[in-house]
């Protein structure tokens, strides 16, 4: 189980150095803490998620189906927040 969880970490960290290393690069790219705590905590449980279904659902259509389900719904939260597209108080709006 520790071994999962440090390969959900590593997971989750390289995946917010892409905003990291782009805010260095450009001036388009303009996240705060806050930011990277949000995404930071959705992908760890998107990727927790994910990881569960891996080791607890045995059959392979089954476990793609809940994948992908899952990272449907990390795309709509991670949009709905980005630019707002339902206009909920989600996002902001």
């Amino acid at each position: 189980m520790e071994k999962r969880l440090k390969r959900i970490l590593i997971i989750v960290i390289a995946i917010l150095m892409i905003p990291l290393i782009a805010m260095q690069l450009t001036n388009e790219v303009n996240w705060s803490l806050f930011d990277f705590i949000v995404a930071g905590t959705l992908l760890f449980i998107t990727v927790s998620l994910i990881e569960l279904v891996l080791w607890k659902v045995r059959s392979k259509p089954s476990r793609i189906i809940l994948s992908i389900t899952i990272l449907a719904g990390l795309l709509l939260i991670w949009v709905e927040l980005a630019v707002g597209i339902f206009g909920t108080p989600f996002a902001g709006s």
